[in-house]
């Protein structure tokens, strides 16, 4: 991660992942779970794991109904609605 390079998708449901195995939440995913995404190709194999998880715990979804755009930038929008499904996932408020 660079300090001035902005966040992708995949990093954030890499460090969201890492976050929940902390927690003690179950990170595990199906395979297939990003089949529904054209472009799940597209996704880092280190970050395909993280992103199936995120996808299938509903806390990212895709910029449409067959696009997930794991390399792009996550906004400050779209990373505040997936800490708030995390605290939701997690019971907290």
């Amino acid at each position: 991660f660079g300090p001035n390079v902005p966040l992708t998708r995949e990093q954030l449901a890499v460090m969201l992942c890492r976050y929940a195995k902390l927690l003690n939440l179950d990170t595990t995913a199906p395979d297939g779970q990003l089949s529904a995404f054209a472009d799940a190709s597209d996704a880092s194999p280190w970050a395909a794991d993280a992103l199936a998880w995120a996808v299938k715990a509903g806390l990212l979804t895709g910029k449409d109904d067959t696009t997930l755009d794991a390399a792009g930038p996550a906004t400050r929008a779209q990373v505040a609605a997936v800490l708030q499904r995390l605290v939701s996932l997690t019971g907290q408020t």
